[in-house]
């Protein structure tokens, strides 16, 4: 009786592979899951293993061919089916053991996306942390992906090993997609004193012709290189994927003879010099949508900003009589952001259109103010949205905040973290910024923009007074919100902040 050693699933879109390597010979004992051969798609490469424990029969796809999904690569026989002895019953007892432990490793274990959240339809394979081959334990970290807005960890569904990856690095996929296969537990110890003659066998093999990777050859092609101008890494001197990659780049890390060409409507003439001085790196996912949603809010709202300016003498007051008091009782900092908002809910209250957007030929007014607070990471800017922000009192506000911008710099937000807001706070001062006009965060109508406080001569009472300062710049779509709403918005907000009193008496 024969068992049939066939071509695995190698993933969406990949319909062939090439037998790069085989590391048994008709013959020889196998083991259960031990590994018989290599093939290479132009994606990823692709370990074969035993089906069952006997001998090799036969090869029907010797290395360098092409086969296809499901293709017969050789027989797998029985262990008394290969000699002239007969088999006692312990050893067939032994081989059912054996036969069925090689089930128990042939169950496999998709690896798929998860869920992105809402709107997200796709994202970009970032990082495999385990190549093919590696065990894996139930729920450690496989791989990272990134859509627009998150970065999201993928951890392994099953303890067992890395059988294969259908989705490399740099690949965009669906939500639910496909990116790789668990198989069964790793392969038992006693396993391993089979694989050794072969790896033996391997090793004392004299130097043979081989073929590169075609993922290698495809590589080159496109890099513009020839096989003597990359060092092979793999068997026997045959050149891998990640020689040309390496090739590549240290090509480009070399001062290049003359500049390279560059289409003149995108970049202006670059000398040698200055072009070896240069690094280009590919924009995050993240980086990209950012890029993109601004660039519509423009093309798509009748942005305009409105400036005014606010006296922080009463909040700052306030907060350095309380702020020790409120940090023992609730446990955070009270800090100027929770007065922000406390303001612009109130103020929302009064000109609702700034709180509203547009669906359409609709105005969709929002009984409810779902603020977006603005927060810079090392990766780009996230708006983390603190829910009906109208309700909550000010301990609760600094602790979402709090609480929210630490999960935004650890990358750890969630996608429904970040969804539904109806106004946004962004604080530019911060960061030293004196005066900006902040961009809208579409479909929302409106933005304010804090600023630094800094102290400025102010006439006060007919008297010239140093006062903290701070500019206020609320950007607005003036489709849907007119000149008087929005600078009576701002004149709410800045009396709210000179008066902080009007706060609690919602006045």
């Amino acid at each position: 009786m024969t068992t049939e050693v066939r071509v695995p699933t190698l993933g969406e879109s990949v319909t062939e592979a090439t037998v790069a390597t085989w590391f048994k010979k008709p013959g020889d004992s196998v083991s259960a899951d031990e590994m018989l051969c290599e093939l290479e798609t132009d994606k990823v490469t692709v370990e074969v293993p035993s089906p069952a424990a006997g001998k090799l029969a036969d090869i029907v796809a010797l290395e360098g061919e092409t086969v296809g999904v499901d293709a017969l690569l050789a027989n797998i026989a029985e262990a008394g089916a290969a000699g002239p002895e007969t088999v006692k019953p312990k050893a067939n007892a032994s081989a059912s053991a054996a036969a069925a432990r090689a089930d128990d490793a042939a169950a496999s274990t998709d690896i798929t996306v998860p869920a992105l959240g809402e709107s997200v339809s796709e994202a970009t394979v970032s990082t495999w942390f385990k190549k093919v081959g590696d065990s894996v334990a139930q729920d450690e970290m496989l791989c990272e992906l990134e859509t627009d807005k998150v970065s999201v960890e993928v951890p392994s569904p099953a303890a067992g090993v890395l059988a294969e990856i259908t989705a490399a690095e740099g690949e965009t996929v669906a939500a639910a997609a496909k990116l790789g296969v668990i198989s069964g537990a790793a392969p038992a110890a006693d396993a391993a004193p089979a694989a050794e003659p072969a790896a033996s066998a391997a090793a004392d093999a004299p130097a043979r012709d081989v073929a590169n990777a075609p993922s290698a050859e495809k590589a080159m092609a496109e890099a513009g290189l020839n096989a003597s101008e990359v060092a092979g890494s793999g068997r026997d001197g045959r050149i891998m994927k990640e020689d040309v990659a390496a090739a590549v780049a240290a090509a480009k890390a070399a001062p290049p003879a003359a500049p390279a060409p560059a289409p003149a409507q995108v970049r202006g003439p670059v000398t040698a010099d200055d072009a070896a001085r240069e690094e280009r790196v590919k924009m995050t996912r993240l980086r990209q949508t950012i890029a993109k949603r601004l660039k519509d809010s423009q093309n798509t709202a009748a942005m305009l900003t409105t400036y005014n300016e606010v006296d922080m003498t009463e909040v700052m007051a306030l907060r350095n009589e309380y702020k020790e008091l409120f940090q023992k009782k609730h446990g955070v900092k009270l800090g100027f952001m929770s007065f922000f908002t406390k303001a612009c809910c109130h103020a929302l209250k009064e000109v609702p259109e700034v709180n509203a957007e547009i669906d359409g030929t609709d105005i969709v007014y929002k009984n409810f103010v779902h603020m977006g607070v603005a927060a810079g990471t090392p990766t780009g800017l996230v708006v983390p949205v603190i829910r009906d922000a109208d309700a909550m009192s000010f301990a609760a506000i600094e602790k979402a905040i709090a609480e929210k911008g630490a999960r935004a710099r650890d990358g750890k937000l969630s996608m429904a973290e970040m969804q539904g807001g109806t106004f946004t706070i962004s604080n530019g001062g911060v960061y030293g910024s004196l005066m900006s006009s902040p961009i809208l965060n579409p479909p929302q109508s409106g933005i304010l923009g804090m600023h630094k406080i800094q102290d400025r001569p102010m006439v006060i009472n007919g008297e010239i007074k140093i006062r903290p300062m701070m500019y206020l710049a609320l950007s607005y779509d003036h489709r849907i919100v007119d000149g008087k709403g929005a600078v009576t918005f701002l004149v709410r907000v800045k009396e709210a902040l000179e008066d902080p009193r009007r706060l609690l008496m919602d006045l």
